[in-house]
């Protein structure tokens, strides 16, 4: 059971015997990865479709309790004419400083209006609440409770979790909560360093790959396999994104970008050479 500091949130593979603690890993500064006001929007498409964006902000920073929590809001629609996808959701997440979830919501457009999961997570009692409701109407339709033994990631919490860890050269196991189930993330942080371009930017961006495995069946049946291609620098800014779902395997990538003083790296050929 989870005492009032938590426990693992996240373990090497299980060849490794140690077993670290979030606090124990090696994070770099917290503003390198958890600037405020930083928003991203990713192009999404199948093949040469394009499909629909993904805008992820992060809105505030607040102390709790001498705790430091960051809010993230990521926002999923498809685009209009597309033919046999119609999406539109919305997730929120307050994030722990060490980077595990707190408090989760998401909204999910419905022909009747939006539909919500909340998730409250009360790790000192080993357990996680959920909500289940019609949106702006007050109606509750579920409440229901998870045994929790661990700290755990949603999937947005996830998409920083990778950025503060990319360049750790870790295979992590990483305990996750998706469409109400537990499940575990493997993400393998090899550190590859390579290149790649984009529409957004008319010059090679250096970069760092690194491969993964999704252990629970997401939005729009995102499972499987995936891969990442994160900007090699401080800011750690995923760019490119390769994901399985119930169409196909999809692609993101960074189309417009509002973060301070910054651009993605340029590669240089010599570099590390």
């Amino acid at each position: 059971m989870i005492g009032a500091a938590g426990s693992a949130a996240t373990c090497l593979d299980s060849s490794q015997a140690d077993v670290l603690t979030v606090a124990e890993l090696s994070f770099s500064s917290e503003d390198s990865v958890f600037q405020v006001g930083e928003e991203l929007t990713y192009n999404v498409s199948y093949a040469s479709f394009d499909l629909g964006q993904v805008r992820i902000v992060l809105i505030d920073k607040t102390v709790r309790d001498g705790s430091v929590y960051y809010k993230a809001m990521a926002y999923i629609d498809s685009y209009k004419g597309v033919p046999f996808v119609n999406l539109h959701a919305i997730y929120e997440d307050s994030i722990h400083a060490q980077v595990y979830s707190s408090w989760f919501r998401s909204r999910h457009k419905t022909d009747h209006g939006w539909d919500y999961f909340a998730y409250t997570y009360a790790y000192p009692r080993g357990m996680m609440h959920i909500e289940q409701g019609s949106w702006g109407t007050g109606n509750v339709i579920k409440r229901d409770s998870l045994q929790l033994d661990t700290l755990y990631q949603d999937g947005l919490s996830l998409f920083y979790l990778a950025r503060v860890n990319v360049l750790n050269r870790q295979k992590m196991n990483i305990p996750t909560v998706v469409n109400e189930k537990k499940g575990m993330t493997v993400i393998d942080f090899k550190v590859e360093h390579t290149h790649d371009e984009i529409d957004a930017v008319k010059y090679p961006i250096d970069l760092v790959r690194f491969e993964g495995e999704a252990g629970f069946v997401g939005i729009f049946g995102l499972t499987g396999a995936f891969e990442g291609w994160f900007s090699s620098d401080a800011a750690r800014v995923p760019i490119i994104a390769k994901m399985k779902v119930l169409i196909g395997n999809v692609r993101l990538e960074l189309m417009k970008w509002k973060r301070a003083n910054w651009n993605p790296p340029r590669y240089v050929e010599a570099r590390g050479k």
